[in-house]
């Protein structure tokens, strides 16, 4: 076999010199260095990051605004309404174990959010985790406390 200088080869492993981009026309890779003529692709400080699609609002940020993406820490709440209080003597202390001897709460499992949903008649001092501010307001105007814990 005879030796000739197409059929040489570097040995394996063997390190190769670093292409040098930039130097003429006779390297290769001369002026543009391979980035083609123009562009956001050709700029120095390339290339953009992953996700970056031209400055459009990017799918990763676009997609938990729309719908049916559920909450990662949802907060769950025993509800109830301003109008079932009703029932209730005056000058009474209502909290969640309260509610729940007196049967309008059958499963205490989560803290007691208090809704403004119909009118209250009977002055009572409430407990609750939450108060909307409708129920705040229709609380004291039947002369009645709400305490927040």
């Amino acid at each position: 076999m005879t030796i000739k200088l197409d059929s040489l080869k570097a040995n394996k492993g063997a390190r190769k010199k670093k292409l040098r981009k930039g130097r003429g026309i006779a390297a290769g890779q001369g002026a543009s260095c391979g980035f083609g003529m123009r562009g956001q692709k050709s700029r120095s400080g390339r290339p953009t990051r992953p996700g970056f699609e031209g400055g459009q609002m990017p799918l990763y940020r676009r997609v938990p605004k729309l719908k049916h993406f559920p909450l990662v820490n949802p907060k769950f709440y025993t509800i109830i309404n301003v109008s079932d209080f009703n029932e209730l003597k005056d000058d009474t202390v209502v909290n969640l174990d309260s509610l729940v001897k007196a049967g309008l709460v059958t499963s205490p499992k989560y803290p007691l959010k208090v809704l403004g949903n119909g009118k209250l008649k009977v002055k009572l001092s409430v407990q609750a985790a939450a108060f909307t501010a409708s129920a705040k307001k229709k609380i004291e105007e039947a002369g009645g406390t709400f305490e927040v814990f």
